[in-house]
């Protein structure tokens, strides 16, 4: 690393390096640099990335002068083999993070399932949705979109039934078998119930959020799916999509989200303000 480093700035000091391929070589650099930021945004591994990069950065810049100057050739030599080391720690304390990336690369498919369906679907779900937040009835369901969510629906109990109202509100009626943990819905289906969902990897911002809220962060995280959860104290409609949590749905509101997620728009019905809660959500 260090000595194609060392060639690759001498041909440039001394003009031999084209110019196109020293573009194309810092264009490559910075869209990798890029690409692992954007992987890392919001996560703690993001200022544990930026740390070790500078230290990587200043020790290698360090060495060459140093290498140069005293000739400390053994020095140099311990030193890639620090930098080797550095990698391999990186795969082990960026593990999640990796996990995350790999998971939605190997996941992704071609061809979005549920919004192939009518509009039926997502009026039977809303219907549902809103029972369930005015009777105060917890609810955690998980909409599949481009990435696979059947390795999550194994560790459940598999239904694949049509997705109706009254079938929604039954599952998760307090007291019945499948009630607890989630569902999962795809191409108009639900496929499983009582399905185990990943807890998030971060630190949820507000430390009264249940294990609902975080296993929809979770499921977020790992996947594309859109993720809905019903607080059981206070009745309140939330959204997971991509590590975020939208709070405080009407169930017109998350109607349209749920359109614009799955490809079919609606219009956009003007925000409610909802009072701040005090209570545990």
């Amino acid at each position: 690393m260090v000595e194609s480093l060392r060639n690759w700035i001498s041909g440039l000091l001394v003009g031999q390096a084209p110019a196109v391929a020293i573009l194309v070589e810092l264009l490559f650099i910075a869209l990798c640099v890029y690409a692992v930021l954007r992987l890392l945004r919001g996560t703690r591994g993001e200022s544990l990335f930026r740390g070790v990069a500078l230290v990587l950065l200043s020790g290698t810049l360090v060495m060459k002068i140093l290498a140069e100057r005293f000739q400390l050739d053994r020095i140099l030599v311990i030193y890639r083999e620090f930098v080797l080391g550095i990698f391999f720690v990186g795969l082990i304390v960026f593990q999640p993070e990796l996990r995350r990336a790999l998971m939605r690369l190997g996941a992704a498919g071609w061809l979005p399932g549920f919004r192939r369906e009518t509009a039926a679907e997502l009026d039977e779900l809303i219907e549902a949705v809103g029972y369930m937040a005015r009777n105060k009835i917890g609810a955690l369901i998980a909409i599949e979109r481009t990435s696979d969510l059947g390795a999550w629906a194994t560790g459940g109990c598999k239904l694949d039934a049509e997705l109706t109202a009254p079938l929604l509100m039954t599952i998760f009626w307090p007291g019945t078998a499948l009630h607890d943990m989630g569902v999962i819905l795809a191409q108009g289906r639900i496929v499983a119930a009582a399905v185990p969902f990943p807890m998030s990897y971060e630190d949820v911002a507000d430390p009264m959020l249940g294990s609902r809220h975080r296993a929809a962060l979770g499921l977020s995280e790992d996947t594309d799916a859109l993720v809905i959860v019903v607080s059981e104290e206070t009745g309140i409609i939330s959204l997971a999509e991509g590590g975020q949590l939208h709070r405080r749905l009407t169930p017109e509101q998350l109607r349209t989200q749920l359109a614009e997620g799955l490809g079919r728009r609606a219009p956009r019905p003007e925000p409610e303000t909802v009072p701040p809660s005090t209570e545990n959500p």
